[in-house]
């Protein structure tokens, strides 16, 4: 081999050696497995399902522990314990974002769900403040998803009871809300700008859910009307998908469990009727229906690892010193599906939230929307959309599955950044 070329492979390997070096001496971070240099331990993680990965290294390293997405180190928090530490009661030294490439190129580090800093801060303020503004929390934004919820019922009585899928349908629905508040007016779900909104989402999605990614943070200290564009765009993703892809998923396993359904809809008849809408009052006097609702988010366990945050300065975390600027990934499947909080927690089973005499237990360990100081700005929005959603398909139609139902699948399709369920048909048979 020529002399030249072995000089510069030698060279090459000496500063891969010394750049992983140099990464992995940082701080004093938690144990983890050895990373091999510039891989890390990407060769040890099943990237379709993280989480079940990460599970395993914590029966090994415990509940805080490293591991290398390529040459970078990712402090991994698993358990509720070391979830809640970091997340609330450290909520500020964590309350970093860790960004996207795909959202880096093209949001610059802008808006709401991606920002840093002061821009992160002010951002947040001001979505919380110009939503309660626009209605959230009072009875006018209950009734924009009230008008909603009718404008579903008669959409999904066009498909004449035949099978179809409800994914597009679905979608429309939470989308909507956000534009009547947004906007003061809501679309027609032929609509083609409103097609074209749907798709991008869709995609936007499917994208995201590609990749643990690496750091491009650009922190922006000026409040511009980029950031607010920015800002509404992030308000319609994290609005319209994730509650979509709840509601998608909570009709297929409803289709799964008959047993639940029939439960629910006893529930609904009992305390709502059928001669006037569901509305919020009704949850406190339906605790079986509020205890499906929280078992299909905790079941799906649709974020299962959040979005990455990184700390925002040096943190010391029990015995360890994590660096500024490090990538952190609350393990939030691992709260979801705690043995103890929640016995046999792989099971479907809205007992998980009922006490002995039936009434709705609340647990601490239900954190589908995060915790702390990033958790989802439309928390309260969601939940009421999914209610007020699922209680009214519920008291207007029978679900009718397409197939046996020992042949649904409700195990997810993706399981990158979020779980996605596979594709399916049912029926909307009117009551």
């Amino acid at each position: 081999m020529d002399p030249t070329v072995v000089l510069v492979l030698c060279l090459s390997c000496l500063l891969l050696f010394s750049l992983w070096k140099q990464s992995h001496g940082r701080g004093n971070l938690p144990p983890g497995p050895t990373p091999l240099p510039v891989l890390g331990n990407i060769l040890q993680l099943d990237f379709k399902d993280i989480s079940k990965s990460l599970t395993k290294l914590s029966k090994v390293y415990g509940p805080v522990f490293t591991v290398y997405l390529g040459m970078k180190p990712t402090v991994v928090m698993h358990g509720y314990e070391a979830v809640k530490e970091a997340l609330i009661d450290l909520g500020e030294e964590f309350s970093g974002r860790k960004g996207l490439p795909v959202n880096d190129k093209v949001n610059k580090g802008l808006g709401v769900i991606f920002s840093n800093g002061k821009t992160w801060k002010d951002t947040r303020r001001f979505s919380l403040m110009t939503l309660r503004n626009f209605g959230m929390g009072k009875r006018s934004i209950e009734e924009r998803v009230q008008e909603e919820a009718r404008c579903l019922v008669e959409e999904l009585r066009k498909t004449n009871a035949s099978p179809c899928d409800p994914t597009f349908i679905l979608g429309a629905a939470p989308c909507n809300v956000i534009c009547s508040v947004i906007f003061q007016n809501r679309f027609e779900y032929k609509d083609q700008k409103f097609l074209n909104l749907m798709g991008k989402f869709n995609e936007n999605f499917r994208l995201f859910n590609s990749k643990i990614v690496q750091e491009k943070h650009n922190p922006q200290s000026e409040f511009t009307i980029d950031n607010l564009l920015v800002t509404v765009f992030d308000l319609f993703a994290a609005g319209t998908e994730t509650t979509s892809t709840t509601l998608r998923y909570g009709l297929l396993l409803l289709l799964k469990y008959p047993e639940v359904t029939a439960k629910v809809q006893e529930e609904i008849e009992r305390v709502i009727g059928r001669h006037r809408s569901p509305c919020m009052q009704d949850r406190s006097r339906m605790p079986y229906t509020d205890a499906v609702i929280h078992e299909i988010q905790r079941y799906i366990d649709l974020i299962p690892n959040s979005v990455p945050h990184t700390t925002t300065c040096d943190v010391k975390f029990r015995n360890y010193l994590i660096p500024k600027g490090t990538q952190i990934l609350p393990s939030l499947s691992s709260v979801l599906h705690d043995h103890k909080e929640f016995p046999n927690p792989e099971e479907f089973d809205p007992g998980h939230f009922l006490d002995k005499s039936g009434n709705f237990k609340r647990s601490d360990y239900f954190m589908p929307f995060s915790a702390g100081k990033r958790a989802c700005v439309g928390e309260a929005l969601a939940r009421m959309e999914l209610f007020l959603f699922l209680t009214t398909i519920l008291q207007n139609f029978t679900l009718k599955p397409h197939v046996d139902v020992k042949d649904l699948d409700t195990t997810p399709l993706v399981s990158g950044l979020g779980r996605v369920p596979r594709s399916y048909k049912l029926s909307f048979i009117p009551v």
